[in-house]
């Protein structure tokens, strides 16, 4: 299972990013797909999940700004991050848990800064 980011960069606080993660390889039913960021000098947190039937999980730090989806047929994982603030920089990583195998991309920067 390999796993894709992109959509990470550059914006001013107060902005929108989205990123995506796409997997491909042995991808199974009943799997979980989520996004995590460190900051520099943290340890990794989970910044939100989704269930492939849609149910959703998020940190408190993020909810009402932040929106996961997924698009099942393409094993596609989004996360939408609005009204971002310079708290949120960090790498952010997407990953897959499925039949009790976790696996990772490779991490995509996020800087908000003006």
């Amino acid at each position: 299972v390999q796993l894709q980011a992109s959509g990470g960069g550059l914006v001013q606080p107060g902005g929108s990013l989205r990123l995506s993660c796409a997997a491909s390889g042995s991808i199974f039913r009943g799997n979980v797909m989520g996004w995590y960021r460190q900051a520099p000098g943290k340890q990794r947190e989970l910044v939100a999940s989704i269930f492939s039937g849609g149910r959703t999980n998020y940190a408190d730090s993020v909810k009402g700004r932040f929106t996961i989806s997924r698009d099942n047929a393409k094993n596609t994982v989004y996360l939408q991050m609005n009204s971002l603030k310079p708290d949120d920089t960090a790498v952010y990583y997407c990953n897959i848990n499925q039949i009790g195998e976790i696996y990772w991309g490779q991490g995509t920067l996020v800087t908000v800064s003006s």
